[in-house]
């Protein structure tokens, strides 16, 4: 028995068996327990190491050879691997309550292995096909059922697809690099490709044009998963270049060009939500944020920076799951998620534009909610490090609230006599009840989610010195 046929291959043949089944309760509870499991499994059996219970004894193997490359999980990965499956439990046992289930859970399940598989496989170049095979897996998902892909979907593939080659030639690059680590040309070459291609890849300014067309077209509650789980997988595979070649992670260039790119991120990504009327777009917007605020985590560097890179996992999970499943839930009634289109939500969608304030709040950093702890930590390095930087992180910050105070407002407007009640279902209440509760205690109490993050760093020893 080995570690990546669990939490790699097995997931894969679930996924596709669960593909021929038609009842959604089942493929529901199917996937809702699998991943549950492999989370759960993923904190409590140790990899590689001898475990005896009563008269059995066994051990996972952390390597698993096909078509002659390595899948590799050991210790480190643990982490990461209950926090990829447990956020996979929510969003395919949350996708029942808005119908989605059959639409979702089997690729999204086939999506999540692979791009598992994208930070497990050696020769690690080999990930970036793997990352590309999910991308085509992931257009299915998001474009709509009962008509063609649109503009964003397009763009998605384009934008991702282009950033296959930048990433595969300058990993060739990099091979001379560590032949001849003198050559400064070829030094240059690859730095600029790499970074050309993981532009592509996290959607970087200017790059960052099918996340706003995306959020517009695709369901909320898909594309809230896939700005979720591809910009995760995306950060720590740009991650474990850094970790593999010296020269390149202590480039005396290299933090103040993550720096430089992680606020302008938040920058544009506050002032598009701010002046922006669609809260589908607002979510996208945020997420641009989101990844400009990792990026100035790891521009920060040592072992704060890592920290604080991997305190925002959990609360951007928590966030984008309670925005996209309360927009899922007001779409049903609306024509579209404009601002005018929802105005007075708020009487008829009570516990749905909680989630939407409460989510939009959180990722924008205000006290007392979930990425606040984080987002709070990089400001008080900025005041030392740099502050034409937190100057720009302030600004993106306060438009980003702004922008939610402008979406509370319109929930909360109607005429005077407008009917109130509760069109949300026990199932919507219950999974929006538990989001909000989660968004308050983990910005009450930031340390509950060292559990799960507390040994990632060990992926990364030399990030974190």
């Amino acid at each position: 028995m080995n570690a990546p046929a669990i939490w790699i291959l097995f997931p894969i043949l679930l996924g596709c068996i669960l593909t021929l089944l038609r009842s959604q309760r089942l493929i529901t509870l199917i996937a809702g327990i699998t991943c549950t499991l492999l989370a759960l499994a993923a904190i409590l059996i140790p990899i590689d190491t001898l475990l005896v219970i009563r008269e059995f004894t066994f051990k996972l193997s952390p390597i698993f050879e096909v078509l002659g490359r390595r899948l590799t999980l050991d210790n480190s990965h643990r982490s990461l691997l209950a926090l990829l499956y447990a956020a996979a439990a929510f969003w395919f046992s949350a996708a029942s309550a808005h119908r989605m289930t059959r639409q979702l859970v089997p690729l999204g399940l086939i999506i999540t292995a692979l791009l598992v598989a994208a930070l497990a496989v050696e020769p690690f170049l080999y990930a970036a096909l793997i990352i590309e095979t999910a991308v085509l897996l992931a257009v299915p998902l998001l474009a709509p059922q009962d008509k063609g892909p649109g503009k964003g979907v397009l763009y998605f593939l384009v934008f991702q697809t282009l950033a296959m080659p930048f990433i595969l030639f300058s990993g060739w690059l990099l091979t001379g690099v560590e032949a001849n680590p003198g050559d400064v040309t070829l030094i240059t070459r690859a730095t600029a490709l790499l970074g050309l291609g993981f532009a592509f890849l996290l959607a970087i300014f200017p790059f960052y044009v099918w996340i706003p067309l995306l959020s517009e077209e695709a369901h909320p509650f898909i594309i809230g998963y896939i700005l979720w789980i591809f910009p995760t997988i995306s950060l720590f595979f740009g991650l474990s270049f850094l970790e593999r070649y010296a020269w390149l992670r202590t480039a005396a260039s290299l933090p103040p060009t993550f720096i430089t790119v992680g606020s302008l991120m938040i920058f544009m990504g506050g002032l598009l939500a701010l002046f922006n009327r669609h809260l589908g777009r607002m979510l996208g917007y945020a997420v641009m944020a989101e990844t400009g605020f990792s990026l100035l985590a790891i521009g920060l560097g040592g072992t704060f920076g890592m920290n604080t890179f991997l305190l925002l996992l959990i609360p951007r999970v928590m966030g984008l799951g309670l925005w996209s499943f309360s927009l899922s839930s007001i779409q049903e009634s609306v024509p579209d998620l404009t601002l005018q289109a929802v105005k007075g939500m708020a009487r008829v969608w009570p516990f749905s534009s909680t989630g939407i304030i409460l989510a939009s709040l959180s990722l924008a950093g205000v006290p007392i909610l979930a990425s606040f702890p984080a987002h709070q930590a990089i400001w008080n390095a900025l005041v030392t490090d740099s502050l034409s930087a937190l100057v720009l992180v302030f600004t993106g910050s306060l438009g980003l609230t702004i922008a939610a105070i402008r979406v509370m407002i319109a929930l909360a407007s109607s005429p005077e006599g407008s009917a109130w009640g509760v069109r949300e279902s026990w199932s919507q209440r219950t999974f929006l009840v538990l989001g909000c509760v989660f968004v308050f205690l983990l910005g009450l109490i930031p340390a509950g989610s060292a559990l799960l993050w507390e040994k990632l760093p060990s992926l990364f020893a030399h990030l974190g010195q």
